[in-house]
Parts: structure tokens; C-alpha cells; sequence
């Protein structure tokens, strides 16, 4: 899709020398669970690879066989063969949820912190860079959540939006920022909101941001996407206290 080049672009990037195999690993993982690189995609030939992440052969190698030996990817020989994705690296609803109640209080409240100011800056920078029709694109991932149905399609749905808006921004960084939030929080907030009315009013708060940038009312832009994390957060504080404490919320019921 077009719309997710600058997306996919950050996914290739070229890595720092410090890094090595497992940053490779680690970087494609989370583009595969995340949507921007599709189940049953071809990924780049191996050369390919080693120049876009800045990498030795040797490094992309060891990186695929990672993937590989996960079941995420599958090499395939002749013609027609390559690599592709073939595996989902998402992590299961009770594993998300064990990582949430894992979470401290300062930890939500650091995470909430963080994706606000991105958040607020990446909407200012779109804003201010992108034009009508990113915005029209923007408007067709804003409602997709609302027809998104389980953990993985969820997850996918909502992060393409914010990801995308990130790249109107034309920042490099805002972009990485965007993304690494985006792995660390997605999976756990659709882990654990499974009514209809969730990605509904989901889907109502990404158009309500885009409504405001296509108004040209950035201050308005901003105070909604700062509205919706703090919403999104609010759910997994509310979550967490009730994966904690189960008698108490049992008791409250």
C-alpha cells in the first residue's frame, strides 16, 4: 500500500555498528507484528538486506535464521522462492496481560508521559508537512480499528494509524519513537479491551484527530491525540488493578 512507504521505510533503515543480529532480529519482528510487513510478503534478498540495514552479510544471515528457527519466516528454494513471512510474532493475550500486571504504576504513568509528547509533536509536524491527500489516507486507517476483530487485527489496525500519522511528520526520529511505543504498548491495551464499543469509540478518536487536521485546527489536533492516550492508558491502569486484585474487583461487582 502506498500509503505505508514511509512506514516501511523505517523498518529498513540502517542500523548503528554497536548493533548486530539480534537488532536486525529485532527490528523485523516488531515490523511483522505491527502490520508493515504482511503475512505471506516477500522480504528483501539477503544482499539487499545487509546494505539497508548497514550490516555484514554474515549478521543478516544470522538475524534470518533467528526468524526462522521462531517460524516467523520461511526461506524457499527455486524460481520462484525467497524469503517470506509466514508467522505471526505476536505474544498471547495471557502473556500480555502478565506483562501489564509486571508494570509498575510509574512505569504506565513514564509510558503515558512519553506517548503524549510524541503524540502532540508528531501532530504539530503533520500538521505543518503533510498534504491533502495524506490526510484523506490517514482518514481510511483512522476507521479501520473500528472493523478489526481480535488481538492480532486489532493491534495491526491501531498501530498503522499512529505509525502513519508519525510519518507525515518527515522525522526520522518521530518516526523510530512512534514505532518503539507502538511495540511496547499496542499488543497489551488490545489484550485486555475486547468489547465492540472499545474499538469503536477507538476508531471515533483517530477521525476526530484527523477531522481537526484537515480543519486546520492543530490546537485541536493536539489536545485529542493527548485525550486518547490518556484514555488508552486509563484502560490498562484500570486493567492492571483488576488482573492485581481480582477479589477486590470481584467484591466490587
Amino acid at each position: 500500500m502506498a500509503e505505508l512507504n514511509g512506514m516501511r521505510g523505517q523498518v529498513f533503515r540502517p542500523l548503528p555498528d554497536v548493533m548486530r543480529a539480534d537488532a536486525v532480529a529485532s527490528r523485523l519482528t516488531t515490523a511483522i507484528a505491527l502490520g508493515l510487513i504482511r503475512q505471506g510478503e516477500q522480504l528483501p534478498v539477503e544482499n539487499e538486506l545487509s546494505q539497508m540495514f548497514g550490516v555484514a552479510s554474515a549478521t543478516v544471515r544470522d538475524a534470518l535464521a533467528t526468524l526462522r528457527d521462531a517460524g516467523i519466516i520461511e526461506t524457499r528454494r527455486g524460481r520462484s522462492g525467497g524469503t517470506f513471512v509466514t508467522g505471526t510474532p505476536a505474544a498471547s493475550a495471557p502473556v500480555l496481560r502478565s506483562r501489564l500486571i509486571d508494570l509498575s504504576m510509574a512505569e504506565l504513568r513514564d509510558l503515558a508521559d512519553e506517548q503524549t509528547g510524541v503524540a502532540v509533536a508528531t501532530v504539530r509536524l503533520a500538521y505543518e508537512r503533510s498534504l491533502p491527500r495524506d490526510i484523506d489516507r490517514l482518514a481510511v486507517l483512522a476507521t479501520a480499528i473500528g472493523d478489526a476483530r481480535g488481538l492480532e487485527s486489532c493491534t495491526r489496525a491501531d498501530s498503522k494509524f499512529h505509525i502513519q500519522l508519525a510519518a507525515l511528520t518527515q522525522s526520522e526520529r518521530l518516526m523510530q519513537a512512534e514505532i518503539r511505543l507502538q511495540s511496547e504498548s499496542v499488543e497489551m491495551l488490545w489484550s485486555v479491551l475486547d468489547d465492540p464499543e472499545d474499538r469503536a469509540k477507538a476508531a471515533r478518536e483517530h477521525t476526530a484527530i484527523v477531522d481537526a487536521l484537515r480543519a486546520e485546527n492543530v490546537s485541536e489536533a493536539e489536545a485529542r491525540a493527548s485525550e486518547h492516550i490518556h484514555r488508552n492508558i486509563y484502560r490498562l491502569i484500570d486493567a492492571k488493578l483488576s488482573l492485581t486484585y481480582p477479589d477486590i474487583e470481584a467484591t466490587r461487582a
